[in-house]
């Protein structure tokens, strides 16, 4: 298949593997896109070549365990997906987690957040229950620190479990802009300087209001802003940040492109749960792959949107999201390869970078 062979001259050219290992990536994610599911057994079936079925499902482990992905060069081969890579980036942190058997899948990923989802560039996957910890936070930002700098950091988002006095202290001695939610019961300096549950200062609210604290108030030992908000559901929304509270409430809903994230590498996309692979580092792996694959789809369908208007239903989102009308037209493309070679080829402008302008109506 001509086209693969020019997949893996993109993949082998951005990540500096050498062509077998570049044509393996390329085949797994043709497969990928065409059985939409991580489990190797479909992926073997449905990958290109001339080879028994066994042999290309040998192929496939012996490629998740030995061999180690430059995983900064993925990070920075994902950021080239995106038109905003020349500017500061909105990024979300969370994790996912799901059983098989008896062993904890707990993946955290780090995500640029782009048209309200996350394209992950950082990740890593433990074999524990439970959150992370404050180091294993501080090791994903200076991860990304190395590979990006401090400076590319527009706004780091995170949910409740994201929060300690060491976890703030960094941000704040990095200078990183963050908006991180804090839990109803964790105790805050109120106006007096004593401290109460965080709760106690927006208990008054109905629903829909919100209230910025005046000032500075000592949170996990460090001096933030707080700013709370009672949500419909009868929970409050209460945010710490370092700077623009004001603005917070309205900034936090860029965290949830990450949940959106999830929701593609699963369900409604690739079936992230039915991989049987239980060690992390192999998970890892795998999550790269999809990755790359995901932004393929997400970058395809910011082109095929940008060719014909995407309908936008009665509650006001698109009938279809980018990712899935990507998926849809790469799906297409390749279950249809012998009509439509040329399609393939135009959309491979897109992963190769070629494609200047993701608004251009060009297709030469």
């Amino acid at each position: 298949m001509k086209q693969i062979a020019k997949l893996t001259k993109i993949f082998n050219s951005e990540l500096g593997w050498n062509k077998a290992r570049a044509d393996l990536l390329s085949c797994f994610i043709v497969a990928l896109l065409k059985v939409r599911t991580v489990c190797l057994t479909k992926i073997a079936v449905a990958m290109p070549g001339k080879a028994k079925t066994e042999s290309k499902y040998k192929r496939l482990q012996r490629f998740f365990a030995g061999f180690d992905f430059p995983m900064d060069n993925i990070a920075k081969l994902i950021v080239r997906f995106l038109p905003i890579r020349n500017e500061q980036w909105d990024l979300s942190m969370d994790r996912t987690n799901w059983k098989l058997g008896k062993q904890n899948i707990n993946p955290l990923a780090l995500g640029i957040i782009h048209l309200g989802v996350a394209f992950p560039i950082i990740w890593t996957t433990f074999s524990k229950r439970g959150n992370s910890n404050m180091n294993e936070r501080i090791e994903f930002i200076e991860r990304f620190i190395k590979i990006f700098s401090a400076e590319k950091i527009k706004c780091l988002f995170g949910d409740r479990e994201f929060i300690g006095g060491k976890w703030f202290a960094f941000l704040l001695e990095k200078g990183i802009h963050f908006i991180m939610r804090i839990k109803v019961n964790f105790m805050i300096t109120n106006a007096g300087g004593i401290p109460v549950p965080a709760k106690n200062l927006f208990r008054d609210l109905k629903v829909g209001e919100y209230r910025v604290l005046r000032g500075k108030r000592i949170v996990c030992g460090q001096s933030v802003y707080v700013v709370g908000m009672l949500l419909p559901n009868g929970e409050y929304l209460i945010l710490a940040t370092d700077k623009n509270p004001v603005t917070a409430l309205e900034d936090y809903k860029k965290r949830w492109g990450i949940e959106t994230l999830f929701q593609c590498l699963k369900g409604r996309g690739f079936n992230f749960e039915d991989t049987h692979m239980t060690f992390p580092e192999r998970i890892d792996k795998l999550i790269a792959l999809l990755a790359i694959a995901f932004s393929w789809c997400h970058a395809t369908g910011e082109w095929c949107a940008s060719q014909k208007t995407v309908k936008i239903k009665k509650h006001g989102r698109k009938a279809v999201s980018l990712f899935r009308l990507g998926l849809d037209h790469i799906g297409n493309i390749l279950h249809n390869i012998s009509y439509l070679y040329h399609e393939f080829n135009k959309n491979l402008k897109i992963i190769s970078g070629s494609l200047i302008s993701i608004n251009s109506h060009d297709t030469a």
